[in-house]
């Protein structure tokens, strides 16, 4: 999958819709996460046509190690479309090969001077041929089809992260043989081989549960991704960036959001498992592993649960990039938009103002009250030192890490709650686009050559170009993936000032007037304050009780 920016669509879309009379290129439109138009054959039923490459990163334990490999030696998958990569993560002394493995197996040792889960899948698929990845963890004993299973989605369409199910089971060392495990997995024993389980990850089964197995589950679906076994296609993973390899912990977690925002449906493959020899570590030491992952993923993943509580700060990865075309446009009515941005309740935004920044020439000799740039001047110097506020000459890439990309007027007149109130809109109803219908605006003609304000899902767009839409189409192919909604501007954005009236033969100034005008107004102003005062004394004497009530009128109270 190629992640193009919105003004840059490949030519083609990639892969695209495709030819529905050739399976292998055709992709289904699927809305938000809703997977029920793939419809996987039966497991045995099917002929596979694409190489899998399992990446195992592996640091120790080769007896785990052993286990896991005899039960990919016995694997339903084609062994020609199969190979094996264990990343040997600085075990020592090293890791070798155990005698029973699939029959393309090898071992990647990473440069020295790096470690961690993220830095060794990378190394295994950099070191990989498979069109499809599929992470397995080295203390993941898989049955016979788990692999089979999990590739089956992969054949009907190139933007899935399946997740494959598995079991937890208390594993004693030296209680199990490769020999006895391959021979249980290959005749479809694996299930008989722990007699109790300590069962899955409850909270991801009480997701899958209230969503309808992830297709209710819109776009955080991406949060039960996590890397004990699950696959996505290699040129996915190389179009995001691979793993991070900041970070190791949580790192499958973040890989996942980015996979969504480039456009990923994410499905859970139930038809087969796997034993997960040992406690995973969320579960021993959960407080401490939430303690470690907040700050490296709050800053990664901007919908995590982990930052939505922590207010006022900046992150790494903003919730929106603004992007407002200022030429042309007066100072004042720029910072009216801008501060608006800046002081609301989501203010976890990246500003950037697009205009002709470069011909400003500072050593230039200018008389500055006549400068006809006199108002991109105070915008650069306005801004200048704020780190939300960035300049540019021409409108920006869209940032496939970031979740929405709001494009706004220069002359909006934002209120506190316009940008929460265009997210929460795009949030409740899953929409990939919401459209405000502006003041002088009141038709849905096509808004991408209009001035509207926008807010764009990137997930939405990065989807809809890789399904082949484009430039002209991209809003119509979204509204069909995700739905496009369209709001009445007055309900998100503050009116136009009233105008003062005048005579049109006056100037536009009357010195002569002013100070009649500013008494006046000073006047007004105690007349006001007056009838605010006796409005106060009438609703005090209405509510007051009979009893005293005419000594306090004649008391003057």
């Amino acid at each position: 999958m190629t992640v193009v920016d919105k003004a840059s669509p490949e030519p083609g879309g990639g892969t695209g819709s495709g030819d529905a009379a050739d399976p292998a290129r055709y992709q289904a439109r699927i809305r938000r996460n809703d997977y029920s138009a793939l419809q996987p054959p039966a497991i045995g039923d099917w002929t596979p046509r694409l190489c899998v490459s399992v990446v195992v990163p592996a640091y120790g334990n080769a007896e785990k190690l052993g286990l896991v490999l005899a039960a990919l030696a016995a694997q339903t998958y084609p062994p020609h479309l199969l190979e094996a990569v264990v990343v040997d993560d600085g075990t020592d002394p090293p890791l070798s090969l155990p005698e029973i493995r699939p029959t393309t197996t090898r071992i990647v040792r990473p440069n020295s001077g790096v470690w961690g889960p993220s830095h060794a899948v990378n190394a295994g698929v950099a070191a990989s041929d498979g069109e499809v990845v599929l992470r397995l963890d080295s203390d993941m004993l898989v049955y016979r089809d788990h692999v089979e299973s999990q590739l089956r989605w992969h054949h009907l369409a190139d933007y899935l992260g399946v997740l494959g199910h598995k079991r937890f089971v208390n594993h004693a060392p030296g209680k199990l043989a490769p020999q006895h495990i391959y021979e249980a997995v290959r005749h479809g024993r694996a299930a008989e081989l722990f007699k109790r389980d300590m069962g899955g990850e409850l909270w991801i089964e009480k997701i899958l549960d209230r969503t309808d197995t992830l297709r209710s589950a819109g776009h955080r679906a991406y949060q039960v991704f996590t890397g004990a076994t699950c696959s996505m296609r290699r040129d996915l993973f190389n179009a995001v960036g691979g793993m991070d390899a900041t970070l190791v912990l949580g790192e499958d977690v973040e890989l996942g959001y980015r996979l969504a925002q480039a456009g990923a449906v994410f499905v859970p493959d139930l038809d087969s498992s796997g034993w997960h020899l040992g406690q995973p570590q969320m579960r021993a030491r959960r407080e401490e592993g939430t303690r470690y992952r907040t700050p490296y993923v709050a800053h990664r993943v901007p919908d995590s649960h982990l930052r939505r509580n922590i207010p006022g700060r900046q992150w790494q990865v903003p919730y929106v990039d603004v992007v407002i075309s200022v030429d042309g446009h007066p100072w004042e009515r720029v910072c009216d938009t801008v501060d608006g941005l800046l002081a609301g309740e989501k203010n976890d935004i990246r500003i950037v103002l697009v205009g002709p920044w470069a011909t400003l020439d500072a050593a230039s000799c200018r008389a500055p009250l006549d400068d006809p740039r006199i108002d991109l001047r105070l915008l650069r110097e306005t801004y200048r030192l704020d780190s939300r506020i960035r300049l540019s000459d021409a409108p920006p890439n869209r940032d496939v890490s970031v979740p929405f990309r709001l494009t706004l007027p220069a002359d909006s007149r934002p209120t506190r709650q316009t940008l929460s109130t265009l997210i929460d809109i795009a949030e409740k109803d899953g929409a990939g686009l919401v459209c405000v219908l502006s003041r002088r605006t009141r038709s849905r003609r096509t808004s991408k050559g209009a001035a509207h304000p926008r807010l764009e899902r990137t997930a939405a767009f990065a989807r809809a170009y890789h399904l082949g839409a484009t430039a002209d189409d991209i809003d119509e192919v979204v509204d069909e993936i995700y739905g496009v909604r369209w709001v009445d501007g007055s309900r998100v954005f503050a009116g136009d000032p009233p105008k003062k009236k005048r005579n049109p033969a006056e100037p536009p100034t009357c010195p002569a007037c002013s100070g009649q005008v500013e008494a006046a107004q000073r006047l007004a102003e105690r007349e006001r304050a007056r009838a605010d005062r006796l409005e106060r004394r009438l609703r005090w004497l209405r509510g007051a009780p009979t009893s005293g009530f005419w000594r306090r009128v004649l008391s003057g109270g």
